[in-house]
């Protein structure tokens, strides 16, 4: 099999809540217990989802996100994961057709459909309806030619009797029935305010929950009819996305050590700035801020992504020699790139429990949810970007930083508002917006390059 040719399925849904995330986590897991190679994605930028996806597959969960990565990286990425795979199964994001707000199907499901040229199984809620079923799905097949919507699983079916109505209703839609799940109590994860749970704060249920989905899966769909689909896909032409050679530069001699914060309460990450460090020639070494009180042997640049520090603030108060660690490692000038979480753990608090105090803000819950995409701008050089550097990100938020940007601003936002936003402090780049270095890859190049320097620097933390 090409590189092109891997067999590929998008799970899609009508609307958010409609089953996807059970779903397409329990399509990966079958196949994967099957003795499959199956390859996990994620429409848009969200985090938690890819964790039971890797917990599914064995692989890392990725992200295809045309508007923080481009339309043009999406099969590129999606080639670059997928490799070796036997099956890639790609979950979408909301509805079908709903993408970036007011930027008509960018970053939808249906887009990265179309850009990987794959099919369609499109999830059903039937839980409140039996014929109208087929007149839905009748106007997500038609709505645009290009999307080829082929299958449909039909989820929270009631009983025989609801299941044999909704695929009559169906029969004369040209849609064939893929699967019907039955409503049920088990395999239920827990959500909170910005989602499900990670996996990383709840694996051993996770494991469980992961093998029922599974279960529910092998025995309400034909998996047979979907991996047949899926084996009928044309072959992508592109090349498949290389971090090496998308880094403007790779260090030469030792190879500077970047810790990369993890753990249950910074489990938002990107697979690819891991392999966009390591191309750039920095040696990556994960830390779990809950548990680790130092900082991994030599490490001369830190990367702090997002999370739930505000769930886990007492702990991460606790962890008094590891803020302490922070801090210093921070005033020595070594470059720092912190996302979110990140950017509150450095703060002075969260909720009056004392961080790392590297930045002069406090930080506080709230139930107001910031979400959106943005568009930024570098104001002047610092450890991540040099002036004028321009990236796409995501805020995706319940706390309030106060104040919200420092006396030098990590980030301008020009769309959709405009605002100052984050800290940029000696080493230290701060700020909320989650951003792809896929798409930006002279970021890790210069995280990568700083770390070095620093680390040749007379005096430099050991």
């Amino acid at each position: 099999m090409s590189t092109g040719a891997i067999p590929r399925l998008v799970i899609a849904a009508p609307s958010s809540g409609a089953g996807k995330t059970t779903v397409a986590t329990g399509l990966m897991a079958a196949f994967a217990e099957a003795g499959l190679a199956v390859s996990p994605h994620k429409v848009g930028p969200d985090y938690i989802d890819p964790g039971y996806h890797s917990l599914a597959t064995g692989r890392p969960g990725r992200n295809l996100d045309a508007y923080l990565c481009g339309t043009d990286r999406i099969a590129p990425l999606f080639l670059h994961g997928a490799a070796g795979a036997d099956l890639a199964v790609v979950e979408g994001v909301m509805g079908l057709f709903d993408g970036a707000s007011g930027r008509g199907e960018l970053s939808s499901t249906a887009q990265v459909a179309k850009l990987l040229r794959a099919p369609v199984v499109l999830v059903v809620d039937a839980s409140s309806q039996s014929r109208s079923v087929a007149a839905l799905v009748h106007g997500f097949a038609s709505w645009d030619p290009e999307v080829r919507l082929a299958g449909v699983i039909l989820n929270k079916v009631g009983s025989d009797r609801h299941e044999e109505l909704l695929r009559e209703a169906m029969g004369s839609s040209g849609v064939p029935v893929l699967g019907a799940l039955r409503r049920t109590q088990q395999a239920r994860t827990p959500s909170r305010h910005l989602g499900l749970v990670p996996v990383a704060e709840r694996r051993a249920e996770a494991v469980e929950s992961v093998r029922e989905l599974a279960a529910r899966v092998r025995e309400g769909c034909d998996l047979e009819a979907l991996l047949a689909l899926a084996r009928g896909v044309p072959e992508l032409t592109d090349a498949p996305w290389d971090p090496v050679a998308e880094v403007a530069a790779r260090s030469t001699g030792a190879r500077p050590l970047i810790a990369v914060a993890g753990g249950a309460a910074f489990t938002f990450s990107y697979a690819e700035h891991a392999e966009l460090l390591t191309a750039a020639g920095a040696e990556v070494a994960p830390f779990d801020p809950l548990r680790d009180e130092r900082l991994p042997s030599g490490t001369q640049g830190l990367v702090i992504g997002g999370g739930f520090p505000e769930m886990y603030a007492p702990d991460l108060s606790a962890n008094a020699p590891l803020r302490a660690a922070v801090a210093h490692l921070a005033a020595s000038g070594a470059p720092v790139s912190a996302e979110c979480a990140g950017l509150l753990y450095l703060s002075r608090s969260i909720d009056g429990k004392p961080m790392c105090g590297v930045l002069p803000a406090d930080a506080r819950m709230t139930e107001r949810l910031t979400l959106g995409y943005r568009e930024a701008v570098a104001l002047e050089d610092n450890a991540l970007a040099v002036a004028g550097t321009r990236v796409r990100g995501h805020e995706f938020h319940r706390t309030v930083l106060e104040p919200g940007a420092g006396a030098s601003p990590a980030w301008g936002l020009t769309h959709p508002e405009r605002r100052m936003e984050g800290f940029v402090s000696g080493g230290v780049h701060a700020s909320y917006l989650h951003v792809h270095w896929a798409a930006e890859p002279s970021l890790a190049t210069r995280l990568a390059e700083n770390a070095a320097r620093h680390a040749a620097a007379p005096g430099a933390v050991r």
